[in-house]
C-alpha cells in the first residue's frame, strides 16, 4: 500500500522542490519548520507518511516528532527522518521517538523510494 499523502518537513526549498520531482506520483503537503508542521498535519488528517529534517527554525525534528508521536490521532503515521545529522545519538533519539526510519543526506532517490515501499508495505527499517 502506498502512501496517501507525505508531509515534506524542511527548512530548504531547494529540498522541497527536489521532492516535488522525486515524489510526483504522490499528494505533497509543505512546511518549512515544526511548528508549521503541526499546522499542516491537523489541516490534512490524511497524511500518512512524513519527511522531517532535524535542524530546522522555530521547532526542530526531533521536537516535532515527540509531539507527533505523543499525539494519539498522529502517532500512527510513519516518520521517516531525512537528515545532514548522521550522529549516532540523532539517529538513536529519533528511532527511540518513534521514527519508522533515518536516511542520511545526501541520498539516492532509490534510497528513498525504497524505505517508502517498506513502510507502505507495513514494515520499518532504520
Amino acid at each position: 500500500m502506498q502512501p496517501r499523502k507525505i508531509l515534506l518537513v524542511e527548512d530548504s526549498k531547494l529540498v522541497h522542490k527536489m521532492y516535488e520531482v522525486m515524489l510526483r506520483q504522490y499528494p505533497l503537503v509543505h512546511a518549512f519548520d515544526g511548528r508549521d508542521a503541526l499546522t499542516k498535519i491537523g489541516e490534512n488528517p490524511d497524511v500518512d507518511l512524513i519527511l522531517l529534517d532535524i535542524n530546522m527554525p522555530h521547532m526542530n525534528g526531533l521536537e516535532f516528532l515527540a509531539q507527533v508521536k505523543s499525539n494519539p490521532a498522529f502517532s500512527r503515521i510513519h516518520v521517516v527522518i531525512v537528515s545532514t545529522e548522521g550522529k549516532e545519538d540523532d539517529t538513536v533519539r529519533a528511532l527511540k521517538l518513534g521514527a519508522s526510519a533515518y536516511i542520511k543526506k545526501p541520498f539516492r532517490n532509490e534510497a528513498l523510494l525504497e524505505v517508502i515501499a517498506r513502510l507502505g508495505a507495513g514494515g520499518s527499517q532504520a
